[in-house]
């Protein structure tokens, strides 16, 4: 989120924690519900419940990060470094990143203390443990699928099945996550895995959205979501497991 009439020092518009403002935004994706489990210390791996609320401008990938340490760090969670889960292609003389280079060695575990995945690439392979019981948010919550009211499958990823950056071309990143123009288009996930699209039980490249603002994202089955991974997770969490339910 930027302020225009504003400006820091430097002259650029100020840019704000991206989530210090959700409610204001329309950005909220989730009631108040208790979750079901308590929380792990394990956790490394979580789906934002909210995002900022400006479609998929999240401020580019230093403002999705930010994003994620926000919400990680309301959640309790202050000694971990968190980045999301988005590709970005070549633009400006910069190259591209893609997403699986951008969210550490794992392993990976979600609120409840169950693994995700041990590694990289094990996190793009058929085994890993990405469904919609399991992709919790950092409040412990299931996100709305196919078949709930509303659906906000759609998860932000601008990712190849392999967790990487598509080639230049057509708009798949909403200009690199700085966009909210309804011209523009982001690949999507299902993190229920099912639906319409190209591949409809993806969890990371499922199809492309209708637009990058957020009324655009919600019509196409989202609400602007993405997933966060701590970089810095290792075997040695202190939570020694899954958590006990509440």
């Amino acid at each position: 989120m930027h302020d225009t009439d504003n400006p820091a020092p430097d002259g650029r518009p100020r840019v704000f924690p991206l989530a210090a403002r959700l409610c204001l935004a329309g950005g909220l994706a989730l009631g108040a519900a208790t979750p079901t489990w308590a929380q792990s210390d394990d956790m490394t791996f979580f789906v934002t419940s909210a995002g900022p609320g400006n479609g998929a401008n999240l401020g580019g990938l230093d403002g999705a990060d930010a994003h994620c340490q926000f919400l990680a760090e309301q959640a309790g969670i202050t000694d971990l470094t968190w980045h999301a889960y988005l590709s970005t292609v070549p633009a400006d003389g910069e190259p591209g990143v893609d997403a699986r280079d951008r969210v550490g060695d794992g392993p990976w575990h979600n609120y409840a203390g169950e693994l995700i995945a041990t590694d990289v690439e094990a996190l793009h392979g058929e085994d890993a443990n990405l469904t919609k019981e399991s992709i919790l948010t950092e409040k412990g919550d299931v996100v709305n699928g196919r078949g709930d009211d509303p659906n906000m499958h759609d998860m932000l990823t601008g990712s190849t099945l392999d967790g990487r950056a598509f080639p230049p071309g057509d708009d798949t990143t909403c200009d690199n996550w700085t966009s909210n123009a309804s011209d523009g288009s982001a690949r999507l996930g299902h993190h229920d895995r099912q639906g319409g699209g190209e591949r409809p039980t993806s969890w990371n490249s499922a199809h492309g959205s209708r637009g990058c603002g957020q009324e655009d994202l919600r019509a196409t089955g989202g609400n602007g979501l993405f997933y966060c991974f701590a970089i810095d997770a290792s075997g040695d969490g202190a939570g020694g497991g899954a958590a006990e339910p509440r």
